[in-house]
């Protein structure tokens, strides 16, 4: 199972829902198309996730942005 997950809710509302749990969250990334790639610490904190939003969990192909910088940082 995988720790990442992409979530139509808000980065907001998917942060208050792991920290109220005590989910470690590793990145969260806002989506161009709307809602939010979540990334847990643990492949058990992202099942309890998917099992809290499991009607707003996105299930097709979504586009995201660099996350990373295009230049090495040195």
């Amino acid at each position: 199972m995988s720790r990442a997950l992409n979530l139509s809710v808000s980065e907001d509302v998917a942060i208050a829902h792991c920290t109220s749990r005590g989910i470690g969250v590793s990145a969260v990334e806002a989506l161009p198309g709307g809602g939010v790639r979540l990334v847990c610490m643990s492949t058990a904190g992202a099942d309890l996730v998917r099992r809290k939003f499991k009607t707003r969990v996105i299930k097709t192909d979504v586009v995201r942005t660099a996350f990373r910088p295009t230049r090495p940082l040195w």
